[in-house]
């Protein structure tokens, strides 16, 4: 596709940038941002105006004018409960995204970024595959209490793109296939694409414990911690949102020092480490019967992915349900490139928040 792509990614500690032209990466930069300089908004959303003119002075220093762009596209936030796929950036949505969000997260910024380069260069905004995708089939919504219901949010963005690239590979339509997905990193998250639609998901709350998450847990257990009195709902949070999983039983969230203490015949290390994947395949298994057992493929992706000794593990547990594909890595910017580049040429219609 010709035209350049400018690519926005905030995250929590920098803001990734890249410039795409007729299909290549041109350039890409991370731009840091220190707990000192972080500290002094009160709002997540107030950083908007500060990476902005961050990207723009290192878009400059690439010698980039951003005056010649087709369009600008950024990672979607937590921002709203949305369809996957592409929208265009609004005021309707960055309303949204200030004032009354599903969560604050830094990745609601992306869109008012965007918004602020492309508007007077009279192109596009857009934002792609957000991380609140929610298009569950009523029925995967239900749980044991009328007050609270199942709801989709997870890595869209990754997890998307890696059931279209399989689907690339392989000849299959995306549009007339089931494809289980896994995301593999600090959290672990999983989806079921039936036709072109996430119909159910297994979100990082509920699901497997990985590096960082504590996972799906006893609710009787949990309820005797939460009212313990050994933490506040805060630190609670934190407990089992960030140290939770390896962090909780090594200190470490790196799997590759998991399995070094494997290697060096460390007997809980290996525990642990083999319950992790018996997790993955239990909730892909559990997803599996949403279509009566009818999946094509079984894609394993993210940065875990990379470990050949974690994926044959889950694969020797689930390719009794459908071949494995690996692609391994979190391939956003690509992703996010690919998805406006998609809308551009028509393949693909953006939606209006």
């Amino acid at each position: 596709m010709k035209g350049k792509i400018l690519v926005i990614n905030p995250g929590s500690t920098s803001t990734k940038i890249a410039m795409f032209d007729e299909g290549h990466r041109q350039w890409g930069v991370s731009i840091p941002h220190s707990p000192e300089e972080l500290a002094k908004y009160p709002a997540v959303y107030d950083q908007l105006d500060m990476r902005y003119q961050l990207v723009v002075q290192a878009a400059r220093e690439q010698g980039e004018t951003l005056d010649d762009l087709a369009a600008v596209v950024s990672r979607g936030g937590p921002f709203a409960p949305v369809k996957s796929g592409a929208y265009e950036v609004g005021e309707k949505m960055l309303y949204t995204m200030e004032h009354n969000p599903v969560d604050q997260h830094v990745s609601n910024t992306g869109a008012g970024i965007a918004w602020k380069i492309a508007r007077p260069r009279g192109i596009k905004a857009y934002i792609y595959d957000s991380v609140t995708v929610d298009e569950m089939i009523p029925v995967a919504r239900v749980t044991g209490l009328p007050e609270m219901s199942r709801r989709g949010q997870g890595h869209n963005l990754n997890m998307r793109a890696a059931a279209i690239a399989v689907c690339e590979k392989l000849r299959l339509d995306y549009y007339a296939v089931n494809i289980l997905v896994a995301h593999l990193g600090g959290g672990i998250t999983l989806s079921l694409h039936s036709r072109g639609r996430i119909v159910d998901m297994i979100s990082d709350d509920e699901g497997p414990f990985s590096p960082e998450r504590a996972g799906g847990l006893p609710g009787f257990q949990l309820v005797e911690a939460c009212f313990s009195g050994q933490y506040d709902k805060k630190g609670f949070f934190k407990h089992i949102q960030r140290n939770g999983g390896l962090i909780a039983y090594f200190g470490t969230a790196d799997i590759r020092d998991v399995e070094a203490m494997i290697a060096r015949g460390n007997e809980r290390a290996k525990l642990v480490y083999e319950a992790m994947a018996l997790c993955v395949a239990k909730n892909l298994a559990k997803l599996s019967v949403v279509t009566d057992g009818a999946i094509d493929r079984i894609v394993l992706t993210g940065g875990i992915a990379y470990s050949k000794n974690f994926t044959d593990m889950v694969e020797k547990r689930v390719k009794f349900i459908a071949p494995v594909e690996v692609l391994p890595g979190e391939n956003e910017m690509q992703a996010l490139y690919e998805g406006a580049a998609r809308v551009l040429t028509g393949a693909e219609q953006a939606r209006q928040f």
